[in-house]
């Protein structure tokens, strides 16, 4: 894995170097000498951040349809009168 380090300059004249170099490994941006951004590869940044479950996947109970649910009936504490004037 090579690590390369670019000004933002360098990085707005040069975007699709910085892009190759990406697929390399990691390129630091630097902004007044500091680094304060990374371009990764979409393998690379998914590989760190690892598997992220998608709304779908994370309300999907495997088996669900076995569980007994029978919610009580709220329709009555729902409704009141409201005082207009």
């Amino acid at each position: 894995m090579t690590i390369t380090t670019l000004s933002s300059r360098e990085f707005n004249q040069d975007t699709s170097g910085a892009k190759k170099a990406a697929r390399r490994g990691p390129v630091f941006i630097t902004d007044r000498g500091q680094p304060a951004h990374v371009l990764l590869s979409i393998e690379d940044y998914t590989q760190l951040a690892g598997h992220q479950a998608n709304i779908v996947e994370l309300l999907v109970m495997p088996k669900g349809d076995a569980i007994d649910f029978d919610p009580p009936r709220m329709r009555d504490k729902l409704i009141r009168a409201i005082e207009l004037g």
